[in-house]
Order: structure tokens, then sequence, then C-alpha cells
């Protein structure tokens, strides 16, 4: 097939840059031509979809940590898709008349507060049908996010929950001493230091980043007993766990279980018609795409040399 592409591309332009031209005028149109029926071919595409739509439900997909940036903290951490660009993908759909209904796949360990929270606003405002559907992961932002939606299906091997806030401060101030590194501080306001690496960290400041943890931890009870049309108190009981599916589904964290054929289903019900999907995108920089693709690769050698080392009848089990 590659040979057959390459004698077809070289007949192609044989015949478009040496055989039929007589000066660079009659090149120049060629170009143009080739270029205007490309266009046509784009325009008339949108055009054919938008008289002729292919799909009527949406699906968005939010993977990885849930960031402003789409990085981790760290520069080993995971990918995700930045929160703003999902963000946008919502209201994209929102706006396209084919698109009756939204399905918002998750696979996320969570992340940040706002950028979760903006997610999910931009869920609740969709004028139509909205379900969450939870594959291998939906935790803590990402349930979060599920709380904007109708409904939140999930598999039986799901693991769904982590109701809670964790932050972390560190602390240097005995690496400093060790290095004879002194820290002298100039501010104004008593906690306006608070949580500076090279000061000792007093009682006053632990209630005060203790309180803002706790701030968070509330409104995050609230949003999720509000969507879920949960009490709060119960909400709490679960103590920031992971529960597999079935057991989310018996606590009443999630409406549903099934596969995404069964949601497919559902949908069908509540539109009244057959249900034909459609992924939104983002559009990816030229660096983003790198920085994902090498990644794939560097996973994909390490399982190699894993499964060569374990051996075929002894594989791990896979906690991605």
């Amino acid at each position: 097939m590659a040979l057959v592409g390459i004698i077809v591309a070289a007949a192609v332009g044989w015949l478009l840059f040496v055989r039929l031209p007589t000066d660079f005028a009659d090149l120049l149109g060629i170009v143009l031509a080739i270029g205007l029926a490309i266009l046509g071919a784009r325009l008339a595409g949108r055009l054919a979809g938008n008289v002729f739509p292919t799909f009527n439900v949406a699906e968005v997909a939010v993977t990885g940590p849930i960031t402003r940036s789409g990085r981790g903290p760290l520069p080993t951490s995971p990918v995700g898709t930045p929160a703003d660009r999902i963000v946008e993908q919502i209201e994209a759909a929102d706006e396209d008349k084919n698109a009756k209904a939204l399905l918002l796949r998750l696979n996320t360990p969570g992340g940040e507060v706002v950028p979760s929270d903006d997610i999910r606003r931009a869920a609740a405002e969709f004028d139509g049908p909205t379900i969450a559907y939870a594959t291998d992961l939906c935790a803590s932002g990402g349930y979060w996010i599920a709380s904007g939606c109708d409904e939140l299906w999930a598999r039986d091997a799901s693991l769904v929950g982590s109701i809670g806030v964790r932050s972390a401060l560190f602390n240097a101030t005995d690496l400093a001493d060790k290095l004879g590194i002194d820290y002298e501080g100039f501010s104004k306001g008593k906690y306006k230091d608070a949580g500076t690496p090279l000061k000792e960290m007093t009682e006053d400041d632990r209630d005060y980043f203790r309180g803002l943890s706790e701030g968070f931890y509330d409104h995050f009870v609230q949003t999720v007993a509000e969507g879920f049309d949960l009490d709060e108190e119960r909400v709490r009981e679960t103590e920031a766990r992971v529960y597999l599916g079935e057991k989310a589904a018996d606590i009443g964290l999630v409406d549903a279980l099934g596969a995404k054929d069964d949601v497919k289903q559902a949908l069908e019900e509540e539109l009244g018609e057959p249900v034909s999907v459609e992924e939104f995108q983002p559009r990816l920089g030229l660096a983003d795409r790198l920085r994902g693709t090498a990644q794939t690769m560097a996973r994909s050698f390490g399982e190699g040399v894993a499964s060569v080392m374990v051996g075929d009848d002894d594989r791990p089990i896979d906690l991605r």
C-alpha cells in the first residue's frame, strides 16, 4: 500500500508540476485551483454536517489530573487536558444545534478546586440531558465535576468517590540550619508569610491552613450533596473513601451501573430517538502533541520491558 501511494503521488506530481505547466503562471494557477478545491471540500463537509447531522450526542472527555494548564505539580506528573479547553468543548457542544445531550466521560484522579468547578459549571449549564460516565477512576475533582450532571454512571470495577480535600506544605528549616542558611522575612500582615518553606511554622499558621482546608471541604460536601440530592452528613460519612462502582451504587454515590452501550440506551430513551455520539476534542498545539506522543512511547517501552522481565504467565496487575 505504501508503494502504491508513492507511485500515485509521484504520478500526480509529475502531471501537475512537470507535464501540464508551461510557465510559472500556469503552475501558480494549478496550485491555487487545488487549494480552492480543498477549501471547498472542507466547507461542503461542514455544511453537510449541519444539514445532515451524523450525531445527536456530544461526548467530552476529562482524563488525567485536572489543572488549569493540564500539567501536574512535578515534571514527571501525568499530563491531562487543560481545564479551560475542556470547558471550551462543552460550550461548543452546547452551541451546536445537533448536540441534544452531553456525555461527559471521566477518568481522572481529581485535581485543583477551581478548574474542577469550572468544568462542573459548564456541564450544569448545558441545555439538554447530561450524563457523567466513569470509566476507570472518578475521584475527588472528577466526582465534583460529575455533581454538575443529571446522572452519574460507572462500571462495576470503577473507582468512585474520594470526596475530600488534601493540601500540603513543605518546610525546609532543618535543612537550612544544616546548610547554614538564615531566613529573614519582611511582611505586613500576620499570615502573609505563613507557609514559607524557610520559616518555622507556628501553631497559628497550622490552624490557619487547617481552616482553609476545612472551608474547601465544606464547599465540596455541599456541592456534592446538592448535585446528587444527598444528605450532607451521609457524604461526610464516606470519609473521602473510594468505592468500587457496585458499592458506590449501593450507597447512592452512583445513579446506575453499566457500560457505554447502556449509557447510550438510556440516552435513547431520554431523547426518544436513536443515539449517535460525536466526541468533541480540543485542538492541541504541537508541543502538547509531541509531549503526549513521547509519554505514550515511554509507557509502552516500560510495559514491554516489564512483560519480558515478568513473563507471560505472571503479569503484574495494571493499576493505571
